[in-house]
């Protein structure tokens, strides 16, 4: 699964993207969090405000408990303003 990282999620977690499998315990968006957040520093600063953070699954934004089974992309961003 590609993980794209937006803003200061991006800028936060040092990348853009990443693509990663997962261990089969991680079935919701909030456990993908959780799991991106033991991968190391840059990814638990990341995600240390998961509440804040808006979530995409295929281009399609969804909330923190929904199923991630067969996505192909997640995608993390701030929330965003309008203006």
């Amino acid at each position: 699964m590609i993980i794209r990282y937006f803003a200061w999620v991006r800028e936060k977690a040092g990348r853009e993207e990443e693509t990663l499998s997962p261990p089969e315990t991680v079935k919701t968006v909030a456990d993908l969090i959780a799991y991106l957040a033991t991968i190391d520093d840059n990814h638990a600063a990341a995600f240390e405000e998961a509440n804040a953070i808006r979530v995409a699954i295929d281009q399609e934004h969804v909330e923190h408990d929904a199923l991630i089974a067969g996505a192909r992309e997640v995608a993390f961003f701030p929330p965003m303003t309008g203006g």
